[in-house]
């Protein structure tokens, strides 16, 4: 028994051994230059800038899809359970919340999105109100909204994929549709605003904060006069149209102005 200990231990001598001159033939390999020309991660991506072109337009494509994928209409849901529970289910899923008619009470996806079992009851109930704020809604997921006749609410604040081509959609909602608001939108022009002179029974607007409107006040202006029995609310326009009391220009009947 003694031999095959002898060779064990004469081989992890031997490897022990070899290591080493592995080791130091690897720090003859990789000289002091070498490191120093080690490059930043920033420097890394401007030489393969190319690449991470095609890394962003994956990216973005692969969240078009999801979007899409998202706005879905829920063609099955509404032969089954009518056009109430398909649009509310849609606003649900989307981290929205809905009031249906005659009830106060808000109803709110949880933390498991278990909703259709508590909003099957309603049914037959309209749906009152949807609170959209902040969804990623598109142009083809309007469609689960549109049907609903009875929607007298709807909150369509910081969504950002709302645009104009959006808001030309919304006319099928006019005869029921008393309150919009757009307040945040990133992606909505004053052309978007033009369509919304279908929707005479609107009593309170917010086009409030919206980037890609050029001249806020002059927009408030022709949407009040295109919506004359509607309240607007936006960019504070009288504020910028009034002159300061120091700065009026004189009357012409005053001393001072001759």
């Amino acid at each position: 028994m003694a031999a095959p200990r002898a060779v064990l231990h004469l081989g992890a001598r031997e490897w022990n051994g070899r290591a080493r001159r592995i080791h130091s033939m690897s720090e003859l390999v990789t000289p002091d230059s070498s490191r120093e020309k080690k490059r930043t991660l920033l420097q890394f991506l401007s030489d393969h800038f190319q690449d991470i072109q095609t890394l962003r337009e994956y990216l973005l494509q692969k969240q078009i899809s999801k979007v899409n994928r998202e706005n879905r209409s829920f063609t099955n849901i509404q032969e089954k359970y009518g056009p109430y529970v398909a649009g509310a289910i849609f606003i649900l899923k989307q981290g929205g919340a809905v009031k249906f008619q005659d009830r106060e009470e808000w109803i709110r996806p949880n933390n498991r999105s278990h909703f259709l079992a508590e909003i099957q009851k309603f049914q037959n109930v309209p749906v009152e109100a949807v609170d959209a704020s902040g969804c990623a809604i598109n142009y083809q997921g309007l469609s689960n909204l549109l049907p609903l006749k009875e929607l007298r609410s709807l909150s369509l604040q910081r969504c950002p994929n709302l645009d104009d081509w959006c808001l030309s959609r919304l006319y099928l909602l006019a005869g029921s549709l008393q309150e919009l608001s757009l307040a945040g939108c990133p992606r909505i022009s004053e052309r978007g605003l033009a369509c919304l002179h279908h929707l005479q029974h609107l009593r309170r607007l917010d086009i409030s904060d919206l980037p890609a409107v050029s001249h806020p006040g002059l927009t408030q202006i022709l949407v009040e006069e295109m919506l004359p029995h509607c309240e607007v609310l936006g960019a504070d326009w009288a504020q910028n149209l009034k002159l300061e009391p120091d700065k009026q220009p004189p009357d012409a009947s005053s001393p001072l102005s001759s």
